[in-house]
């Protein structure tokens, strides 16, 4: 290999709707941009091996694992039964520091199980969190956690949530003093229900820029870095979006498509209405890492692509190369 690999990604090659075709495609084209990284391929060889068209890099390595975790599988059963699943086997070379972080694109229930009983909770957290970037309209984007991990929470929870998201926005994405709001049914210290009111005054003692309760519908004009909530109220705020996004862009087409003059118009707005459109795409975000584990943990979208895959790569790079798990563990427990 030509020069030394200072970072090593395991990729679950099977797990995902576009598995393994784009998986591998997206993984190939990452080894070529980053030599320096080290790219673990975790899935069946017989099947992996061809799609490189006898190309493989030589920072490419072909992990066989003969077993497949599916959409339908119940995840922890799945994981604790299916010990040569590509996902578990990509775990456990994060929890063996064969690897420094995971990517999966597969069963999110059963990465978040492959996170907890093979990498392995850090210390001094109490309940990691999914924590994907929300799409805004300057394009920054907000790290928003918890979106689904945890479906309810106590105040010490987002508490930690806060802090791990506040250093994973300044160590992934450069941001010098993250801006951290809680999200609530309006911006009063004292509005919603008892959790969120001893959250707040948690995070106001917190070692993150605190600037109090945020509502669901500013939070795509970015008036917060990271948005802190429940798996619950999170996971719908999501949902929601996505729905409206979708119904919005929808009508559009459907609207410009009525008469001639309506197709003229079309045509015209197209570049503005592509940049919008782009602005939503979840695959220019990577994915969403699961924080407040032992290893880098990384959810990509069920639907990604070779660009998704690409960003994914890149974005565990800049995580592993920032030392994030090591900055949080150190924040977490003092030391």
């Amino acid at each position: 290999m030509e020069g030394e690999t200072n970072v090593r990604i395991a990729i679950d090659a099977m797990g995902g709707d576009h598995a393994p075709g784009l998986i591998v495609q997206g993984a190939l084209e990452a080894a070529a941009q980053w030599p320096d990284t080290e790219l673990l391929l975790v899935g069946d060889t017989s099947v992996i091996e061809p799609l490189m068209n006898g190309k493989k890099p030589a920072n490419v390595v072909i992990c066989h694992a003969d077993e497949v975790i599916g959409p339908d599988d119940e995840p922890v059963k799945a994981v604790r039964r299916k010990k040569g699943a590509s996902m578990v086997v990509a775990g456990q070379l994060v929890r063996e520091k064969q690897a420094d972080a995971m990517l999966s694109a597969g069963n999110t229930g059963a990465l978040m199980a492959t996170g907890l009983l093979i990498v392995g909770r850090m210390d001094g957290i109490e309940r990691p969190a999914l924590a994907p970037m929300m799409p805004t309209m300057d394009d920054i984007g907000v790290l928003a956690l918890d979106l689904g991990a945890n479906m309810d929470a106590r105040p010490e929870h987002l508490l930690q949530y806060a802090i791990m998201g506040s250093i994973y926005r300044a160590k992934v994405h450069g941001l010098e003093k993250p801006r951290v709001g809680l999200l609530n049914v309006g911006t009063e210290a004292k509005k919603g229900n008892e959790i969120s009111k001893a959250a707040y005054e948690l995070l106001e003692q917190a070692p993150v820029h605190f600037i109090g309760n945020v509502e669901a519908r500013d939070v795509l004009s970015r008036n917060c870095d990271v948005l802190v909530c429940d798996g619950f109220a999170g996971n719908i705020m999501l949902k929601a979006m996505e729905g409206a996004a979708g119904t919005i862009f929808s009508s559009l087409k459907e609207a410009f498509g009525h008469s001639i003059m309506t197709k003229l118009a079309a045509a015209i707005m197209l570049p503005k209405l592509r940049t919008l459109k782009n602005k939503m795409d979840y695959k220019e975000h990577g994915g969403a890492p699961l924080l407040g584990l032992n290893g880098l943990v990384v959810k990509c979208h069920g639907s990604s692509d070779v660009i998704a895959v690409k960003n994914a790569v890149r974005q565990a790079r800049i995580a592993i190369q920032g030392q994030l798990i090591e900055s949080i563990a150190a924040e977490i427990n003092g030391k």
